[in-house]
């Protein structure tokens, strides 16, 4: 689940310039570190804690020589990284040079379906409880009938366990 909550500011330019504006901002995201990933993989699999070491190792050299090489990669499920490089528009072909309209190299990484499902099912909650009553806040109801804060008083480490 990722939880929000909500802030406000005063509108710098636009139709809403000078008005106080509100917006959801995530709150601090759970992060699955790659200590975790290493376990999770290693109690999935026949491999040792060693050899998924070295895999990912392997695989993050594997994917950098690619990309020094201007190569996509295709990593099955996952997706895929390739490089983009964006130009400038010049006035004329003599100006096209590598340093003047070649811009830095951007990594675009492309999820498969796979990925965008689980991207998509992620529940999603707006926190209420720190809106001031004036502004029409308080405790209030989410569209499902929740009150968005999050009900599960259970904390783990590993949030996949």
């Amino acid at each position: 689940m990722i939880e929000f909550e909500i802030k406000s500011k005063i509108a710098p330019l636009g139709d809403r310039k000078g008005q106080t504006v509100y917006y959801a901002y995530p709150k601090s995201q759970q992060k699955l570190t790659n200590e975790m990933v290493i376990e999770r993989i290693v109690r999935e699999t026949s491999m040792s804690e060693g050899d998924v070491k070295n895999a990912l190792v392997s695989l993050s050299n594997v994917v950098c020589d690619a990309m020094t090489l201007g190569m996509s990669v295709d990593l099955a499920e996952l997706g895929s990284f390739r490089l983009v490089v964006p130009s400038k528009m010049m006035d004329s072909a003599a100006e096209v040079t590598v340093k003047d309209a070649l811009k830095t190299p951007k990594i675009v990484f492309t999820p498969k379906q796979k990925m965008r499902d689980s991207a998509n099912a992620v529940e999603l909650s707006i926190d209420r409880s720190a809106v001031k009553a004036s502004t029409g806040g308080g405790t209030a109801t989410e569209p499902d009938g929740s009150t968005g804060g999050n009900d599960d008083d259970e904390s783990t480490d590993d949030p996949l366990a």
